[in-house]
């Protein structure tokens, strides 16, 4: 009998939150779903990206991943071990002056989620582009793996996110 992962149980209560958003509440679109498995290294990611129906300036993705080590100590039954996946949720925006709008997108960022590891901003532009238009993605990494644990906390992040795609869409 099939016994589905602990990142397989995480990723459906991620899809079905993140699709009753888009089709039952319509508060979002849903522009990009992934979910990969990695053959030469065993490892499998699965993300999700969305913008707010009315703002479609940012975006949001939220990013689930787990590797052999974690999918072998699951499936092995070890009791030292503490098996889990890695949750990154990033945010896309494009901007015109970083030196002003990166400080401010760092503070929403700041407020809403109050991190315990600092968000990584990373700038990308085309080079030769007459407008000069950056694409930034802020990038938030949590300092622990999540489980099945968690799954009750998955509305409270997809708030969040949320909330965190308004406030980015103000500047």
């Amino acid at each position: 009998m099939f016994d589905p992962t602990i990142f397989e149980n995480l990723k459906v209560g991620i899809e079905n939150a993140v699709y009753d958003l888009d089709n039952l509440d319509e508060i979002i679109r849903i522009t990009d779903r992934k979910d990969l498995l990695d053959m030469a290294i065993l490892s499998r990611s699965f993300s999700i990206r969305f913008e707010l129906i009315q703002q479609l300036t940012t975006s949001a993705e939220l990013c689930l991943e787990t590797g052999l080590r974690d999918l072998a100590a699951e499936i092995l039954d070890n009791p030292e071990d503490e098996p889990g996946c890695e949750l990154k949720l990033r945010f896309y925006k494009s901007m015109t002056d970083a030196s002003v709008e990166c400080p401010a997108l760092a503070q929403i960022v700041e407020d809403i989620w109050k991190p315990e590891l600092p968000p990584i901003q990373t700038i990308r532009y085309i080079y030769g582009d007459e407008l000069l238009l950056l694409h930034n993605t802020i990038e938030l990494r949590f300092p622990r793996k999540i489980n099945e644990e968690q799954m009750s906390d998955i509305p409270t992040i997809l708030e969040f996110m949320l909330r965190t795609l308004e406030g980015l869409n103000q500047v």
